[in-house]
């Protein structure tokens, strides 16, 4: 058998196993969680993402989660209420990876932040999030993707 044909099985024996692991794993696990709004890093890499969302009437910010290259994060596990989610990623050294034009807050660790105004005399850290519309759909993904 000529390398090309080795690789080709190789490649769809890996691609049944994947499927059969998958389908697998949703039958033995009914009960389980699904993500309602995944966060999807396909940039080369590690990214630091942070959401912004209506909760009861009032803007709230929540960061982080670190997202690995090829990785998800499920950072809304319930359905979404609202059409437009925001979103700011960051790489590990602090560099803004998207170019967002809404303004929201930010902290360097972990947080949860309630309104979207006065960010810098509030203490906190002042971000531009891009507007995700999940087109009010129950379940969205952002998938991000390296700079052209």
């Amino acid at each position: 058998m000529n390398h090309t044909a080795t690789s080709l099985s190789y490649v769809i024996c890996r691609a049944a196993a994947l499927a059969f692991a998958l389908v697998g794993g949703m039958a033995l696990s009914p009960g389980a969680a699904r993500a309602e709004f995944a966060v999807c890093n396909q940039s080369f890499d590690v990214v630091n993402v942070a959401i912004g969302r209506d909760v009861d009437g009032d803007f709230q910010t929540e960061g982080w989660w670190t997202i690995g290259t090829n990785q998800c994060a499920n950072v809304i596990r319930e359905e979404l209420e609202s059409r437009y989610i925001y979103v700011y990623a960051q790489d590990v050294f602090g560099k803004p990876m998207l170019n967002g034009t809404t303004t929201m807050c930010i902290e360097p660790k972990r947080f949860t932040i309630r309104g979207i105004s006065s960010c810098w005399s509030r203490g906190h850290i002042q971000a531009r999030f891009i507007e995700v519309d999940t087109e009010k759909t129950q379940r969205w993904s952002l998938f991000l993707t390296p700079p052209n």
